[in-house]
């Protein structure tokens, strides 16, 4: 009987090592966004105000990419990944504090970016707010390099 879940098979064995034997990492569903939403926005650095549309489009858009990691039935983390034919993006990596320093973090960006090479895209890009001083340590502590040629802007399309 299918439940719903898609469950990974992480090829990395790497990974599968990282990952404890008590926790699963899943393909973030609709019905993750309560959830998800309270998740992120309850980790410092991070802020996620897409509403539930927003949300089931991007999964919709981008299946299976976007993924989180619970034990039992909790939430320990998630993650937001999509892509548009040619760049990856990660948004809004959140691990819950009692699940951190358990490489959950890093096991989701690693898995993100399998999926996006399988693909086909090249590269990801994150976006991190400015004074997120422990985001920036993770991201660059994981491999990731700041891009200072680069400025982003933004244009609000509805009022």
């Amino acid at each position: 009987m299918d439940s719903g879940v898609r469950t990974f098979a992480i090829a990395d064995l790497f990974l599968a090592q990282m990952l404890p034997s008590a926790f699963q990492l899943v393909a973030t569903a609709p019905d993750d966004y309560d959830a998800v939403i309270a998740l992120w926005n309850s980790c410092e650095g991070v802020r996620a105000n897409e509403t539930r549309e927003e949300f089931d489009r991007i999964l919709e858009r981008n299946p299976g990419l976007s993924s989180v990691i619970r034990r039992g039935n909790e939430l320990a983390a998630a993650v937001l990944c999509c892509h548009d034919g040619r760049r990856g993006y990660l948004y809004h990596l959140g691990v819950a504090p009692q699940f951190r320093k358990l490489g959950l973090g890093r096991i989701l960006v690693e898995h993100s970016l399998a999926q996006l090479q399988a693909l086909g895209i090249r590269r990801c890009t994150i976006f991190l707010i400015a004074d997120n001083k422990p985001g920036e340590a993770f991201w660059t502590r994981t491999g990731w390099r700041e891009r200072t040629d680069l400025k982003a802007f933004a244009r609000d399309l509805s009022p």
